[in-house]
C-alpha cells in the first residue's frame, strides 16, 4: 500500500464518516433525550438537500441555503412532533416507530410529486468546486501542493497526483464545528442542563416552571435540523435524488447501534470507523486470500471455500456496516460507548 493511496483513502474515509456523523448526531440526540427512534430521520436529510436546492435557485446563493434549509427542516420536524408525534407518545415506542415509518413514505412521495423522480443538478458553490490541495507522490517522496495539480505531475515520469476537493474539506469542517457546538450547548449552557434534566426528571423540571413538552419539541426540531444540514452538504457533495434517504437510512441506524444507543461520542466514533472502513474497502482490490498470503498462509483453488477467500474487498464494502453491526450486537450489545446498566 503506497503512501498516497493510504493518505487519500484516510481523508476520504474521514469525510464520509463525518457526513454520517452529521446525520447520526440528530437521531442520537432525539433518541437519548426523548427515547424516540425516528425512522423518518433520513427523510429529513433528503428534505434538507431539496430545500437547499430550491433556496439556492430562488436567491442564487448556496450560503443562504446552508442557513435557511436546516431551519426549514427543523421547523417541519418541530411541527411534526407537536401535532402528530406527541399525540401517540403516551401509547409507547411501537406507535412512535410506526408513525415515523409512515412519515418516511409520505415524504418520499411528496418529494417525487414536487421535484420529480430525476436527480437534480445541485452543485457546490463556485468557490468550493475546485481541489483544496493535491497529494504529489514522486519517486523521491511524498509532498503536498495547494490547489490544482502542479506542473511536476506532467513533467516527472511515474508521478501520481491525487486531488482532494475543497467542498469535501468544507463538509468535514462543518461536521467538526457542529460536534463542538452540540457539546458546548449540552454541557455549558442553561438550555442544555434543562434538556438533560427533562430526560431523567421531567416532573422536577416542570415543578421548576419549565415546559417539558416544549423542550422535547425543540429537541426533535433541533435533531431534524441537523439532519437537514447534513442533507445540504450531502446533496451537493453526492447527488440529490429521491433514493438518497434510502441510501443512508439503514447505515445511520447501524451507526447509532454500533456507537451505542443515545451516545453522541459513540455515534462519532462509529461514523468515522465505518467511513474509513468503507473508503479503504472500496479503494482496495485485495481479498482475504491476499491477507492470508501476507501472513504466510497460502490459499489455492483446491482450498475449501476458495470462492469466499478470493472475494475482493470492494465486493463486500456495502455489507461491512451490517457485518460490524451483527458483531457488536453479539459481543457488546450496548455498543462501543453505550451506557451499561448496573
Amino acid at each position: 500500500m503506497d503512501a498516497s493511496f493510504f493518505l487519500i483513502s484516510l481523508l476520504n474515509g474521514l469525510s464520509v464518516g463525518l457526513l454520517l456523523f452529521m446525520l447520526a448526531s440528530g437521531l442520537t440526540l432525539i433518541f437519548s433525550m426523548m427515547g424516540v427512534l425516528n425512522f423518518a430521520h433520513a427523510s429529513f436529510y433528503m428534505l434538507g438537500a431539496y430545500a437547499a436546492f430550491t433556496v439556492t435557485r430562488a436567491v442564487g446563493s448556496f450560503w443562504v441555503a446552508l442557513v435557511v434549509a436546516p431551519l426549514l427542516v427543523g421547523l417541519a420536524g418541530a411541527a411534526f412532533e407537536r401535532f402528530v408525534l406527541r399525540r401517540v407518545h403516551r401509547f409507547g415506542h411501537v406507535p412512535e416507530l410506526l408513525i415515523t415509518f409512515g412519515l418516511s413514505y409520505i415524504v418520499l412521495e411528496m418529494v417525487q410529486l414536487v421535484w420529480g423522480r430525476a436527480a437534480l443538478d445541485f452543485q457546490p458553490p463556485p468557490t468550493l468546486r475546485g481541489p483544496l490541495f493535491t497529494i504529489v507522490d514522486l519517486p523521491s517522496g511524498l509532498s503536498l501542493a495547494w490547489g490544482a495539480p502542479p506542473q511536476v505531475c506532467k513533467a516527472v515520469a511515474g508521478a501520481i497526483c491525487t486531488t482532494f476537493p475543497a467542498f469535501r474539506a468544507f463538509g468535514m469542517a462543518i461536521a467538526v464545528l457542529m460536534l463542538v457546538l452540540i457539546w458546548l450547548l449540552l454541557t455549558r449552557t442553561r438550555i442544555g442542563l434543562v434538556i438533560q434534566a427533562a430526560l431523567t426528571h421531567p416532573e422536577m423540571v416542570e415543578a421548576l416552571g419549565h415546559n417539558v413538552p416544549r423542550v422535547f419539541m425543540l429537541v426533535f426540531g433541533g435533531g431534524t435540523a441537523l439532519a437537514g444540514l447534513a442533507g445540504v452538504i450531502g446533496g451537493a457533495l453526492r447527488v440529490t435524488e429521491p433514493s438518497m434517504a434510502l441510501t443512508v437510512g439503514a447505515v445511520v441506524f447501524a451507526v447509532i447501534v454500533i456507537g451505542g444507543m443515545g451516545s453522541l461520542a459513540g455515534a462519532f466514533v462509529a461514523s468515522v470507523l465505518l467511513g474509513v472502513l468503507d473508503s479503504f474497502a472500496v479503494g482496495s482490490d485485495h481479498s482475504l486470500a491476499d491477507l492470508l498470503h501476507w501472513i504466510g498462509v497460502e490459499v489455492t483453488p483446491q482450498t475449501f471455500g476458495y470462492a469466499v477467500w478470493s472475494v475482493k474487498s470492494v465486493q463486500v464494502a456495502a455489507v461491512l456496516p451490517y457485518l460490524l453491526l451483527v458483531l457488536i450486537l453479539i459481543f457488546r450489545p450496548k455498543g462501543l460507548l453505550g451506557k451499561r446498566e448496573d
